[in-house]
């Protein structure tokens, strides 16, 4: 049953973390709306900052905005990566220190309520536990694991 299972249930974690980062960079990029509309958090690229600075008041608000910059290429790097199945394990690493320390910065500058209100540290330790899975069927890197034991197997025959 287990094994029935397995890959299904890979799939739909890397599904359902690579969907979790990029929806948030479409709407922090104005995709998903204007600020203030029903399910916007930010809207556009200044309120981003804006929140960002505020999960670290101990730099300038431009500092804020290049580390606002920096998770945003690493979410759209490991949400792309993990839907499309390729570097799992490295995406997965990735995610999990990205969002750990999301997670600590919302609880020392927010509410020790935040990171679990939006389970933050649950989509941490999935990226960990993802990490830590075997093989991953249905993806790239198992079609290229195939490959390259296909190949070795006819250069050693």
């Amino acid at each position: 049953m287990m094994k029935k299972i397995f890959p299904i249930a890979q799939l739909l974690l890397r599904f359902s973390l690579g969907i979790g980062f990029i929806l948030p960079v479409l709407d922090r990029i104005g995709f998903l709306g204007a600020p203030g509309n029903t399910d916007v958090a930010w809207g556009n690229w200044t309120n981003f900052v804006s929140y960002t600075h505020t999960l670290m008041p101990y730099v300038s608000t431009q500092t804020a905005s290049f580390f606002g910059l920096v998770a945003t290429i690493g979410e759209v790097l490991c949400g792309i990566l993990f839907i499309v199945g390729y570097k799992i394990r490295l995406a997965a690493y990735g995610s999990f220190l990205l969002t750990l320390v999301f997670a600590l910065s919302m609880l020392f500058f927010l509410h020790y309520r935040a990171p679990f209100n939006y389970s933050v540290f649950v989509v941490s330790f999935s990226s960990l536990a993802l990490a830590c899975f075997p093989y991953y069927p249905w993806s790239i890197d198992a079609y290229l694991a195939a490959d390259e034991s296909n190949t070795y197997k006819n250069f050693t025959s």
